[in-house]
This record gives structure tokens, C-alpha cells and sequence, in this order.
């Protein structure tokens, strides 16, 4: 049997790989798991298997930097629902996610064996400064939980799969800072321990509290490299009556620090949103936060909170930047995010269906759209890990004999 140079070409496809500056009709050929070459018409009998995606878009594998992957928790009042990854995210494009603190250090090893080393989509975590993170989220409010010096160790103990440390919480029960108690306490422990690992820190923050304004937090207190999730919730200064962006984001995106969207079920408004990113202000990644408490709502699924920018005025190939690339920059991963060529062959094949489209935000409020962004295909490895729509199966009357066969 003739050994093929390929094992599989995309053909026909428009590639967007921002990383590589791409954004073109191009072909796509992956071998041995990774990507062999980019290039127009690549021949079709040099690949083992050849897909015709005229029409869509060829991406890289889609990174949602911000979501809850540990369905095993147990199940009780003071802990996050949580997803299954393989369930819900390959059909939407996505590749790698990173689990956004819902395991500290004492939960870190189970989630690792059971979650991490098992599923398909590629998993990485930010390791929550709380040792019980939101398995028990009573653990976020207490200070003594947070040792830095411990959850340094573990992230640098698994470096391969942690990508940063995670705050949140703190402000959630009832509180009177004290000693004991400072009202910084979750985020300079959380800073303390990316210092000592040289990771980054995700900080979910609430600013309801005099002793901790949100400019403190993104000016001071948060380092260069550092990210600020869920930029566009409501209760955030980010714009002005005038809607004009307050100098305290403009000065922390210079010294550095990252705004994230983290979507989620109650941190996306377009008051924020739109205003923002009408004055030049969008967030650096896209991201979701799904978990079971919200994946029914205004969330849905990361293709749609991309498709919310789009229809937002946001370019197509900066909306897969912000959505590949870039987050891949932010969790010190720039081998993903990308179709270069020795890469890991995770792709993402898309397409824009024209339409009249409604986008929602946590407020109930909407605005109106004219496209909505589609997963046809997603490859993880150079496997087709999905195909909803069957771009790389025959027709049936054109199947072998085999099709017959009872595939379990």
C-alpha cells in the first residue's frame, strides 16, 4: 500500500491563523498529529483522507481561558456545578480550556488523575490560592486557607498543566475586615504565590466594598502579565455617563495587567460592553465562564459569545485573535493557539451563517444581529474529534461495505 505523505488536507477553506498573519483561501495538511503545511491547493492525492471545507472558515483550535471542567465534585451547597469538558466544548471548537480555579491545591491531584489526564479537549488550570478552591467555597473566605508558599509548589510541581493561580470569593459572606481579616488579602495571596511560581494570577473581583475600589485593584495591586476576569460586569467602572473609559483601565492595560471577558451568568452587560468597545477598549480574550449554573442562560457556548463581538462590530479575524492567540499569550502557551506548521494539529472549522439574530446579556437586555459563527469540525491531535455535519463521511449510498457493520 502506497504510504501517503499527509494523513489528512483541509481543502477549499479560508484560513484566519492570526498568529501567523493568515487570512486567506488556503489548504491545511496535517500528519502524525501535527500540522505538516499551509499552503493554497495542496494536492488532494497526497493525504490519506482529504475534506473539502469550501465555504468555512479554517482556524486554530478554539482556547476558552476561563471555565469550570471538574464534574466530579461532590455535590452540596457550598461548591460550583460544574461541566463536563468533552460534553460541551469540543462541538463548539474549542481545544484547550484552562479550569479557572475550581480546585486549590488540596483537590488539585484528584482532578488531575480524573479530569485533566482523561478527557479529550486539552485541559490546564489556574489552581485556586484557597486550598478547597470551589469544591467547598466556604475555603475562599477563609484566610488560613491561602498559602501561598503551598500553592507556588504545586503549580510549579505541574507546570505542564497549571498556567496561573486564581482569586475569588472573598468578599461573599458577610464580613468586617480585621487583622485576621484584610481586605486584600485574597488578591495579594493569589499575587504572592504567582510571584514565588512566576505564573499569573486570574482575579474575579467585587468592588462593592470602600476598603477595596476597583482602580486599587487593577493600578496597584495586580502585577504586569496579571488578568482581570469578567471586565464587563455591571458592577465595574469601566465607562463613563459619557461613555468614554475611565484613565484607570486605560493605565492598567499599559502597565500591563489583561481584561478577560469571562462571560459567565452574571458578568457580561452591554452597557459596559458595547460602550467600551465603541471607545477602542475591548477585552484581550474572549471566554465563557461555563459551569451548570449558567450554561442555559445567556452564555451558551464560546462560538456564541464570539458571535456577541461580531455582531458587535468586531472583526472576524479579531475576534479568532482574541479567541486563539491570544489567550494561548496570556496563559504562556504560544505553541496553541496556532496552524504552525510542527504545531499540534488543533483546528477548529467554522463558517458565518447570515441571519437576523438576537444576543442577550446577563441583564435581560438585548441587541440584534445579522450572523451567528457555527462549528462544522473540530480536530484535536490531527483526530476529528467532532463532525456534527459529516464533512469527512460518504454518502451513504457511496459508503464501503464496512458501513454496515456495527460500530461497537
Amino acid at each position: 500500500m502506497e504510504t501517503k505523505q499527509y494523513d489528512l488536507i483541509l481543502t477549499g477553506g479560508h484560513v484566519i491563523d492570526p498568529a501567523n498573519n493568515i487570512d486567506g483561501a488556503m489548504d491545511v495538511a496535517v500528519s502524525g498529529g501535527k500540522i505538516a503545511r499551509v499552503a493554497p491547493d495542496i494536492p488532494a492525492e497526497s493525504a490519506n483522507k482529504t475534506v473539502d471545507v469550501k465555504g468555512a472558515f479554517v482556524i486554530p483550535g478554539i482556547i476558552d481561558i476561563h471555565t469550570h471542567v471538574y464534574p466530579l465534585l461532590p455535590a452540596g451547597e457550598h461548591n460550583l456545578p460544574t461541566i463536563h469538558g468533552d460534553a460541551h466544548m469540543l462541538k463548539a471548537g474549542i481545544t484547550t480550556t484552562a479550569d479557572a480555579g475550581t480546585t486549590g491545591w488540596r483537590d488539585f491531584l484528584y482532578f488531575k488523575e480524573n479530569v485533566i489526564d482523561r478527557s479529550k479537549v486539552r485541559v490546564l488550570a489556574f489552581l485556586n490560592i484557597a486550598a478547597c478552591g470551589m469544591v467547598d467555597m466556604r475555603s475562599e473566605q477563609n484566610v488560613k486557607d491561602m498559602q501561598p508558599g503551598i500553592a507556588a509548589a504545586v503549580a510549579k510541581e505541574y507546570s505542564d498543566v497549571i498556567v496561573g493561580i486564581k482569586c475569588a470569593h472573598y468578599w461573599s459572606a458577610p464580613r468586617v475586615f480585621d487583622e485576621l481579616h484584610p481586605p486584600w488579602a485574597s488578591v495579594d495571596k493569589a499575587v504572592e504565590a504567582g510571584t514565588l511560581c512566576s505564573m499569573p494570577v486570574m482575579v474575579d473581583f467585587q468592588p462593592n466594598l470602600p476598603e477595596c475600589p476597583y482602580p486599587d485593584l487593577v493600578t496597584e495591586h495586580m502585577r504586569p502579565g496579571d488578568i482581570h476576569t469578567h471586565v464587563f460586569a455591571r458592577q465595574f467602572p469601566i465607562v463613563d455617563d459619557n461613555g468614554k473609559v475611565f484613565d484607570h483601565m486605560w493605565k492598567a492595560r499599559e502597565r500591563g495587567v489583561y481584561f478577560d471577558l469571562g462571560h459567565g451568568g452574571g458578568s457580561f452587560w452591554f452597557r459596559n460592553a458595547v460602550r467600551a468597545q465603541r471607545d477602542g477598549f475591548p477585552p484581550d480574550t474572549l471566554s465563557t465562564d461555563l459551569h451548570m449554573g449558567n450554561i442555559h442562560g445567556a452564555v451558551l457556548s464560546m462560538l456564541q459569545t464570539m458571535s456577541k463581538y461580531l455582531n458587535m462590530g468586531m472583526p472576524l479575524n479579531e475576534v479568532i485573535m482574541r479567541s486563539t492567540s491570544m489567550p494561548a499569550k496570556l496563559i504562556n502557551r504560544p505553541e496553541l493557539g496556532t496552524l504552525s506548521v510542527g504545531g499540534c494539529a488543533d483546528i477548529a472549522v467554522i463558517r458565518k451563517i447570515d441571519g437576523d439574530y438576537g444576543y442577550i446579556d446577563n441583564g435581560g437586555a438585548k441587541i440584534t444581529g445579522t450572523s451567528e459563527l457555527n462549528c462544522l469540525m473540530t480536530i484535536r491531535d490531527g483526530d476529528i474529534v467532532y463532525d456534527g455535519y459529516g464533512l469527512s463521511m460518504p454518502l451513504w449510498e457511496d459508503a464501503p461495505e464496512d458501513y454496515w457493520k456495527v460500530p461497537y
